[in-house]
C-alpha cells in the first residue's frame, strides 16, 4: 500500500513515498479507502520524532496524520456500525508505527469512523474529526453554562475556530484574539468580542472583562501566559499537555484526543454541526500526497488559514 511517510527523522525533506503492508481486518474494525488527509501541527512534531518514545511500535517507516477522510471499503466480523460498503466517510487516526492517516488504505475501530457531512468534499471532510473531536472534549472538560464568558486563543487556527464556533451554538459569550489580517475571520465565526493576539493578549482579554474570563481555550499554546486572563476557580483547556503554574488558581486540563478517538457518538455529532452550517469546515489547499514535504514547509510558514490536505 503507498504510504507518505519517513525512514529517519528530521525536516520536511524526511517526508517521501513509501510502501506499506496492508493492515489486517480484524473484529470491531473498518477498512477506509483514504482519499484525503488534512495536515496538522502534530503531524510535524511526530516527523520530527517528539513522539518515538511513546509509540509502542518502535520502527520506520513512520507515517504521520490523524484525519483521513474517503470510503469504506471492507466490515470486518462482528462489527457495531450502522456505515456500509461505499459510504463516502471521515475518520481520526491515532497514528502508531506506519498507522496513521497518510496512506490510502486504513483499518480503524468503527468508533473512530462515521458518515461524512453531506455536500462535503473529501478534502473538507478531512478537516473534521481530529480538531473537531479535540474542540468538543476541551469544552466539556470546561463545563461552563449558557452565559458564561469563554476566552479562545489561536482563533483563527482550526482548533480555535471549532471552539469559537461550538462555544457559540452552547450559548456563551466569546471573545477571542485575531491578528488585524485575521479579525474579520474570527468574528466571522462567532466571536462577539476580538482583542488583538500577542503576548499580552491575557491583558487584553481583561481590559473586556475585567473580573477575568470562566473558561480560556488556549490554542496558540501560550501557557502560563494566558493564565491571568481566567478568573480564580475559572477552567483552561492546553493542547500540549501544559498543567499549569501549580498555584491551583484555575483548573487546568490538558486535552488529549486520544482519550475520545473512539466517540462514535461525539464524532457524528460534529458531523450533524457541520451539515446544519454551526461548523465550517475550512480548506486552505490540497494537495497531491507525493508533495506531502511541501504541505509540511507551507504549514511551518505560518499564516495558512484552514488546513492543507494531502490527496490520494
Amino acid at each position: 500500500m503507498r504510504a507518505v511517510g519517513v525512514t529517519a527523522f528530521g525536516g520536511p525533506e524526511a517526508l517521501y513515498v513509501v510502501d506499506v503492508p496492508r493492515e489486517p481486518l480484524g473484529p470491531g474494525r473498518v477498512r477506509v479507502r483514504v482519499t484525503a488527509a488534512a495536515v496538522s501541527p502534530t503531524d510535524t512534531h511526530l516527523r520530527e520524532g517528539a513522539y518515538a518514545g511513546r509509540d509502542p511500535v518502535q520502527e520506520f517507516p513512520y507515517v504521520p496524520g490523524m484525519d483521513a477522510a474517503g470510503v469504506l471499503a471492507e466490515i470486518g466480523p462482528d462489527t457495531d456500525t450502522d456505515l456500509q460498503v461505499g459510504d463516502r466517510v471521515m475518520a481520526i487516526v491515532v497514528p502508531t508505527g506506519a498507522h496513521g492517516a497518510y496512506r490510502e488504505d486504513l483499518v480503524l475501530p468503527a468508533a473512530s469512523v462515521t458518515r461524512s457531512p453531506a455536500g462535503s468534499t473529501d478534502a473538507e471532510a478531512s478537516t473534521l474529526p481530529m480538531n473537531g473531536l479535540t474542540a468538543r472534549l476541551a469544552l466539556d472538560l470546561m463545563g461552563l453554562q449558557p452565559g458564561q464568558v469563554l476566552a479562545v486563543t489561536g482563533a483563527a487556527g482550526a482548533f480555535g475556530g471549532y471552539v469559537v464556533q461550538l462555544g457559540k451554538a452552547e450559548g456563551l459569550t466569546v471573545v477571542a484574539d485575531a491578528s488585524e489580517a485575521d479579525e474579520q475571520l474570527v468574528r466571522d465565526l462567532g466571536a462577539d468580542v476580538v482583542v488583538r493576539r500577542g503576548d499580552d493578549v491575557a491583558d487584553r482579554i481583561r481590559a473586556e472583562f475585567p473580573d477575568g474570563v470562566d473558561g480560556l481555550a488556549d490554542g496558540s499554546v501560550q501557557d502560563a501566559a494566558v493564565l491571568p486572563a481566567v478568573r480564580d476557580g475559572g477552567a483552561v483547556t492546553t493542547v500540549r499537555g501544559y498543567r499549569g503554574d501549580g498555584s491551583g488558581r484555575v483548573r487546568v486540563h490538558p486535552t488529549l484526543v486520544r482519550r475520545v478517538a473512539e466517540d462514535r457518538a461525539a464524532l457524528d455529532r460534529l458531523r450533524e454541526q457541520a451539515e446544519q452550517g454551526v461548523l465550517t469546515l475550512r480548506v486552505a489547499d490540497v494537495l497531491p500526497a507525493e508533495q506531502a514535504a511541501e504541505a509540511h514547509r507551507r504549514l511551518a510558514r505560518g499564516g495558512v488559514r484552514g488546513r492543507l490536505v494531502l490527496a490520494f
